[in-house]
This record gives structure tokens, C-alpha cells and sequence, in this order.
């Protein structure tokens, strides 16, 4: 890094460690128009350092979060509801059998300025773009988690991935996704598929340029070209990113103010709760999501009102579309009977590690793999596993392992990241130990590391979550589907990674998929929910109740149960 980028790297770094002190109270302007005022850099934490900020190689929310400000798809959702709303397109049209998809993009939507374009000016987006993305999306590669959600959906997409696998690509892409013209995009699919425009809302879904795929290639992983309210300053490994405005993004305002209204995001990757509340306390971060659990009933109480010193913020929270479970390798040696994983689900008290060891931050597992967090889920429908070591001896026993004996010992993976997981690793542990008489040896590894074990079938009982990638239970159930795994048992699979397979769950879901009404789709997703809960690929433990904590000077974040975040509209005021 020469001087003059050194120099500026650190201006900038230092007016971001500001944000919520002084430098944004005195660096704020009222926007021309409006209540609004522009400037301040918001500051977030992250637990873990993410991944990839490539797209299609988006796995963990963590990359979601930071490239969800940089990159834009034809679709976004609303930070307050998650409806879906026009983004890089401004309108679509759908066909009346939910088969075909045209969309109008923008004119004049602009790609950040970077060494990829001639000058290094960003140039205009166009449809060519996009299938551009799309085509990449329905391609093998190593960095392409994203086919799962495509795959077999779009026309021609099969027969684009199987000629990608031998090294070939087919002239003109993908047959189902046509560019009309330089701003109309049409794309055909097989049959319905409800969640189609959610899964274009999803980082797979953003647009990139062609000119930075060729430049950059695998490196896209920390070099990123997109459309969004802002762009990358600087990135240090696992320490931090720094976003700055694009004083060239093509939103508005309702007043005609341009957005973004912030000068630019800086993300940490602090992974002690305790040292994150304490930075956000000082006023060095804008925003703490998930808050301690072991101090949490010193924060707020059971009613939601803040305690004491913490009276200063404000709190927000809600129930998440979020599901914490430990996953069992249903084809490996220890779990492939199923009569062991009921076992272990019925000897796991998930009401005492929500009140106790949570501290009444969560809801106990006792429904499906689909949290209770979707209005027009029947959830209470699907009977998950309650506390019952009865249950749970009968079934040891009857796999062959009387008050244990014989059976060998378990080691349970989690990852790195805060206290949280290590603390209800072991009360899991202790119960399973108590009820069953199975030894639990708990290990911990970076969590990049852990997606990769899960990933690759080298891990036969493990700590996971799954966060909605979009508002659908079909993202939840997806998880589950026979389709996603491959013909050899071990390559690796990016989801279902359990090894999951039962032919009645696939049909009743795949219906589902094909059922444009509402209500009896999610009846449909509910039957499906419980034949899976009833095999117990996995263990849930409880649904994440999401709390966090604001600085009382921002305006326009509004908590959802996805915890998407956007910051194109958000603002700070003087205090």
C-alpha cells in the first residue's frame, strides 16, 4: 500500500472508530430536502469473519450482511417487512401459469468505478449483464454454492451445468434466460416455483460485470464490483472492511435527496459479546445484535423494558426466522439409525436451556425445522421432540445400547464465535451424559473450517444454524431435499448436508413448490416439516429471539426476523 493510501486508509478508519461519538454529531448535514441528514459512518460487528463476498460463494450471514450494501440483484426486499420491491429492474411481468418472468431494468443504474472498466469508470448495467451472472449461476465451479436454488429450475440450466461439468459452454447460455433487449430480460422455467423472485432477492441474484469475473476470478472473494449505495475502501483480513459511499448510486429519496445518506459502514469481527457491548456502550459502534446471554436479564427484562444504564438506547427484538440445531451425518456409522438421533432429541431439555442457559432469549425447539416466525406457517401443527428421558432410554435400548453401554463416544463440533455456543454445548452435553449414559466431547474450529467438514461429510454430529435466506419456509425445507445431494456420497454438497434422504418428504415437498395457493402451500411445507422432524436428520434446540440495541441517533433501521439490512436510507441525527 503506497503512502497517499495508506494515509487515507487511516482517515477514514479513524472516522468510522467515531461513529457514534462526536465526529458524527459535528460532521452531519441537513439534507436539501426533508428531515434527513447526510454523513457519519455506521459501525457494526460481526462475530465471525466471513467467508467469500464473491455472490454465488455467499454461505454465512456475516458475508450477507457486508455485501448486501455493495452488490444489488433485480430484486430486494423491504428492511421493514420483507416484501419484495423493485431494485436494478423496476418492474416485472409474470405469465399466467408462474412460468415465465420478464424484467425492465433500470436505465442509467451504474456499476462502481474499479481498475476492471477502461478509466476505471463504472459503466452502465445492462440485461447482458445479468444473464451474464445467471448463466455463471447455472455453471460448475468450485465457487458456486448457489446452484441448488436454480438448478433444474430455470430451462436449459441442467443441460448449461452438465456441459460446464466436462469444460464446454454452450453457445448462448442458458436457453431459458433471453435478453430482449439491452434492458429486458426474460427468464422461462421448467414449472412454478413459488419462491422464485425470493431466491433473486438472494446475494446469488446480485449483478456483477463480466469485465470483473475476467480480472479477478477467485479473487473475487474480497474484490467486489457491484451496484449498491456503497463500495469497498478497505479490507483487512479478518480485522476489518470499510465501505464508502457511491456518490453514483442511482436511488432517491421520496424528497429527490440522493442515497445513500451515510458517508460509509466499517465492520469489525469481534468475537466476545462482552467486548462488543462494551465498544457499542462507549459509543464505538452503532448497533449490537444478539446481546450477552450471560448478562442478558441485566440488559432487559422478560417484558422487553430496558435495565438501568441501558435505559440510554433503544431495544428492539422479535422472534427470527432463524433455527439453532445440532445436525447428524444420517449415512455415517454412529447416527444412520434413527432410533439413536430420536434418542438424543428426547433426552435434550429445550425449555431449561432456553430459560437458563439463554436466559429467555429464544424460543425452545419443540416444533419443526420452520421457526415460528412465519404468519402464515402453521408451525404449532408440526410436534417436534419435548423432554422425556423415558422416551429417550426406550429408544437407546432398542437400537442396541441399553443405558448406553456399548456405545461410543460422540464428538460434537461447534465453531469459534462468542460464548453462546460453547454454553449450550455443554448443558447438551451434560443431559445427554445424564440421560443416556453417552459420553460428549465437545471440540471447536473456525467456522470456515466447520461449513467445509459439514460440507464434505468429516463431521458426524455438529453445531449449526440456519438463518432465512428469504421469507419463505421453502428456504427452511430446501435443506432437506434428497435433490441436492450428489450421485457420489462423498462429494460435496452445500445443503442437505445431513445425507438426508426419504422419498415421501421429496414429493410432498416438490408439490408444494408447485402450488401457487398460499394456505395449502404451507400445509403441504408443515407435512413435509413433520416427516423430517419424525426421521431426526437433526436436533433443534431452539429458534433464535432476536434483541439489539441502537444508538438513539439512528433513524430508518427497522428489525425484521431475517435481520437484512440495508443501509441506503439510513441517517444519523445531531444529539
Amino acid at each position: 500500500m503506497n503512502r497517499l493510501l495508506l494515509i487515507a486508509y487511516c482517515l477514514l478508519l479513524t472516522a468510522a472508530c467515531g461513529s457514534g461519538g462526536e465526529s458524527n454529531k459535528t460532521e452531519l448535514r441537513k439534507a436539501p430536502k426533508g428531515d434527513a441528514y447526510y454523513g457519519g459512518v455506521f459501525n457494526f460487528n460481526e462475530e465471525e469473519y466471513f467467508r467469500s463476498l464473491f455472490p454465488h460463494n455467499i454461505g454465512e450471514v456475516g458475508g450477507h450482511r457486508i455485501a448486501n450494501l455493495i452488490y444489488e440483484g433485480l430484486v430486494r426486499l423491504d428492511q421493514a417487512d420483507l416484501s419484495l420491491q423493485p431494485c436494478v429492474a423496476e418492474r416485472w411481468e409474470v405469465n399466467d401459469n408462474a412460468t415465465q418472468y420478464t424484467f425492465y431494468l433500470r436505465k442509467g443504474v451504474l456499476f462502481h468505478d474499479d481498475p476492471c472498466f477502461e478509466q476505471g469508470k463504472g459503466r452502465e448495467v445492462t440485461a447482458h449483464d445479468v444473464k451474464y451472472c445467471f448463466d455463471l449461476l447455472c455453471s460448475a465451479s468450485s465457487t458456486n454454492i448457489g446452484w441448488g436454488y436454480v438448478g433444474g429450475r430455470i430451462q436449459g440450466s441442467e443441460a448449461h451445468y452438465a456441459a460446464t461439468q466436462k469444460g464446454t459452454r454452450p453457445e448462448g447460455g442458458v436457453s431459458g434466460i433471453k435478453v430482449l433487449d439491452d434492458y429486458t430480460l426474460q427468464i422461462d422455467l421448467e414449472q412454478p416455483f413459488s419462491s422464485f423472485l425470493y431466491v433473486l432477492a438472494m446475494p446469488i441474484g446480485y449483478i456483477f460485470p463480466r469485465e470483473a469475473y475476467e480480472k479477478y476470478g477467485i479473487d473475487m472473494r474480497i474484490k467486489t464490483v457491484g451496484t449498491g449505495p456503497f463500495t469497498l475502501k478497505a479490507l483487512r483480513e479478518n480485522e476489518t472492511v470499510i465501505l464508502r459511499r457511491n456518490e453514483h448510486y442511482w436511488d432517491k429519496d421520496e424528497n429527490g435527496n440522493p442515497l445513500p445518506y451515510l458517508d460509509g459502514a466499517r465492520f469489525s469481527f469481534i468475537n466476545d459479546k462482552m467486548a462488543e457491548l462494551l465498544r457499542f456502550k462507549q459509543g464505538k459502534l452503532d448497533m449490537v445484535f444478539k446481546l450477552p446471554y450471560e448478562i442478558l436479564d441485566q440488559i432487559v427484562d422478560r417484558q422487553g423494558n430496558l435495565q438501568g444504564e441501558y435505559q440510554q438506547f433503544v431495544h428492539q427484538d422479535l422472534v427470527s426466522m432463524s433455527t439453532q440445531y445440532y445436525g447428524f451425518l444420517t449415512d455415517g456409522k454412529q447416527f444412520s439409525d434413527p432410533r439413536i438421533r430420536q434418542a438424543f432429541a428426547y433426552a435434550v431439555d429445550r425449555q431449561k436451556i432456553a430459560n437458563f442457559t439463554l436466559k429467555g432469549g429464544a424460543v425452545p425447539g419443540i416444533y419443526g425445522f420452520v421457526p415460528p416466525a412465519f404468519a402464515q406457517y402453521p408451525h404449532e401443527s408440526v410436534k417436534g421432540y419435548i423432554y422425556s428421558p423415558a422416551k429417550a432410554k426406550e429408544l437407546m435400548a432398542a437400537a442396541g445400547y441399553p443405558n448406553g453401554k456399548g456405545f461410543p463416544d460422540v464428538t460434537l463440533q461447534i465453531n469459534s464465535g462468542g460464548k453462546r455456543n460453547e454454553q449450550v454445548a455443554e448443558a447438551v452435553q451434560k443431559m445427554l451424559q445424564d440421560v443416556l449414559n453417552v459420553r460428549v466431547k465437545i471440540t471447536k474450529v473456525p467456522f470456515s473450517q466447520h461449513l467445509e467438514m459439514q460440507e464434505t461429510r468429516k463431521v458426524d454430529f455438529w453445531r449449526a444454524g440456519w438463518i432465512a435466506d428469504y421469507p419463505d419456509p421453502e428456504n427452511f425445507l430446501t435443506f432437506l431435499w434428497g435433490k441436492h445431494l450428489p450421485k457420489d456420497p462423498n462429494e460435496r454438497t452445500y445443503q442437505n448436508t445431513f445425507r438426508y434422504r426419504n422419498a415421501e418428504y421429496d414429493k410432498i415437498f416438490v408439490e408444494a413448490l408447485q402450488t401457487a395457493d398460499e394456505t395449502q402451500r404451507n400445509l403441504l411445507y408443515a407435512k413435509a416439516d413433520q416427516i423430517a422432524v419424525a426421521d431426526a436428520p437433526f436436533m433443534v434446540l431452539y429458534y433464535d429471539k432476536d434483541k439489539r440495541l441502537l444508538q438513539k441517533h439512528v433513524r430508518n433501521m427497522p428489525q425484521n426476523p431475517m435481520e437484512y439490512r440495508l443501509l441506503h436510507n439510513v441517517y444519523f441525527v445531531p444529539q
